[in-house]
C-alpha cells in the first residue's frame, strides 16, 4: 500500500511558531491547484502499489474551494489504484469551517478531518497568532460533527508561556469531552528563522520552558490515558480504530508521494522534494518539469530513519528487523548504544523489541540521535 500527501501552501495568517512553507497571499493559488494537478499528471507511474491514504496538508488546505479538492481527488483516482476505503483526510482551520463546506468535502471524499485548534484559550491563541478564537475551535469541531464527521484528530500545543498548567488540564479535558477520537500534542518549539525565534531573540516574547513542557507531556499521557486513548506514537492519541492511517505509514516507511511546492516523496530507496517557491513551482510546470531534487539513501541513512520512526512508535524498534534486514552487527551496535538508557529505565527491552517508557518519550529524539550510526568514510 502507499499514500499520497497534497501540499496546498497558503495560509490565512501566519502563526508566530510555523516554520512550514506557505503564503499568506492567495494571488496564485489557482495556479497553484492547476500546477498541483499537472503534477499528478506527471508522476502517475512513481507508486506502483495501490493507494491506501490520500492526505490533503500545508499551509491550510481548507481555504480551497471545495471544487479544487475535488477536482485534485478525481485526478487522483483517473490515473492511480486508489482502494475503496481509503482513508482521505483534509487539514481544516476552525475559522475556515462551515456546514456547508464540510458537506462539500463529504461529498467530495474527504472522510477525516484535521482541525488545527492549538488551543481553547482565547490569550493562548493570540500568544501563537492564530486566526481563529476560541469560541471558534469549539464550534467548527460540533459543526463538522452535525454534518457527520466522526474520524475527527485536532492538534493541540502545550508549554507556551501563557499556557498554565490548569488551562492545559482544561485544553485536553475540553477535547476528551467533545468525543475527538484522535488527539495529536506537540511541545512548541522554537524553530529557527521564524517570526517567534526573532521574538524571543529580541525579549518581546518569553523563551519556553522545556522543564514545564515535560510536565505538561507527563499529565497528558496520564489524562488521555485515563480516558481510554492509546498513546501509540510520540505526539499522538487514538481511541481504538482511529489511528491516523496516513501517518502510521510514514513511520512504518511505506513509499508515498508527496505533490506540491515542497512536499517530499519517498520510495524506499531514494527520497525527492520539491522546490518550496510557488512561483518556480509554477513555472517548472508550466515548462513540463518536475519540480524536485532527489536524494538516494545510504543503507545507514535507511537504517538511521528506522531508528528514528521506530522508538516513536508504541511497537518500538525490533532488534530482529535490524539484524535481518542492515546486519548482526548493526543489532549488536544498537543495541550496545541503549545500554545506558535501559539502565536510567527511560527504555526496555521486551521480545527482541526496543520500547521507549513514558519517561524516555519526552526524550525521544536525542536517544534516537544517540543511537544513530555515522556514515563511513
Amino acid at each position: 500500500m502507499a499514500g499520497i500527501y497534497i501540499h496546498i501552501p497558503f495560509c490565512r495568517k501566519a502563526c508566530h511558531y510555523c516554520n512550514f512553507h506557505f503564503s499568506t497571499s492567495h494571488q496564485s493559488l489557482p495556479a497553484v491547484i492547476n500546477a498541483i494537478i499537472q503534477e499528478i499528471e506527471m508522476r502517475k507511474d512513481y507508486l506502483s502499489e495501490p493507494v491506501e491514504t490520500i492526505y490533503f496538508g500545508g499551509g491550510t488546505p481548507s481555504i480551497c474551494h471545495a471544487s479544487d479538492i475535488e477536482r485534485i481527488l478525481q485526478t487522483i483516482r483517473n490515473l492511480f489504484i486508489v482502494k475503496e476505503n481509503a482513508e482521505i483526510t483534509l487539514e481544516a482551520n476552525p475559522d475556515d469551517i462551515s456546514a456547508e463546506k464540510a458537506i462539500q468535502w463529504k461529498n467530495s471524499g474527504i472522510n477525516r478531518l484535521s482541525i488545527g485548534i492549538q488551543s481553547f484559550h482565547e490569550e493562548d491563541l493570540q500568544w501563537m497568532n492564530r486566526a481563529h478564537s476560541a469560541a471558534q475551535a469549539i464550534e467548527s469541531i460540533k459543526t463538522v460533527q452535525q454534518c457527520g464527521f466522526h474520524n475527527i484528530t485536532i492538534d493541540l500545543i502545550y508549554g507556551t508561556p501563557v499556557l498554565s498548567d490548569e488551562q492545559w488540564e482544561r485544553n485536553v479535558t475540553t477535547a476528551i469531552q467533545l468525543n475527538i477520537p484522535h488527539i495529536s500534542c506537540y511541545a512548541l518549539t522554537v524553530e529557527p528563522k521564524t517570526a517567534l525565534d526573532m521574538m524571543i531573540r529580541q525579549k518581546k516574547k518569553e523563551d519556553v520552558n522545556t522543564d514545564q513542557q515535560a510536565i505538561h507531556f507527563e499529565k497528558l499521557m496520564q489524562w488521555l490515558n485515563a480516558a481510554g486513548y492509546e498513546h501509540y506514537e510520540i505526539s499522538n492519541f487514538a481511541k481504538p480504530g482511529y489511528r491516523s492511517k496516513h501517518n502510521s505509514n510514514y513511520w512504518k516507511g511505506v513509499h508515498y508521494l508527496g505533490i506540491g511546492p515542497s512536499a517530499h516523496s519517498f520510495n524506499g530507496a531514494t527520497r525527492h522534494w520539491n522546490v518550496a517557491n510557488n512561483a518556480l513551482y509554477i513555472q517548472n510546470m508550466n515548462d513540463g518539469i518536475l519540480p524536485s531534487e532527489t536524494e538516494i539513501l545510504t543503507t545507514l541513512q535507511q537504517l538511521n530513519e528506522y531508528i528514528m520512526t521506530s522508538l516513536r512508535t508504541i511497537e518500538g524498534l525490533s532488534l530482529l528487523h535490524v539484524s535481518d534486514q542492515f546486519g548482526k552487527d548493526k543489532r549488536a551496535a544498537i543495541l550496545s548504544a541503549a545500554g545506558k538508557w535501559l539502565s536510567a529505565s527511560h527504555m526496555i527491552l521486551i521480545n527482541e523489541t526496543l520500547q521507549l517508557t513514558d519517561s524516555g518519550k519526552f526524550l525521544a529524539d536525542g536517544i534516537a540521535a544517540d543511537i544513530f550510526f555515522l556514515e563511513e568514510n
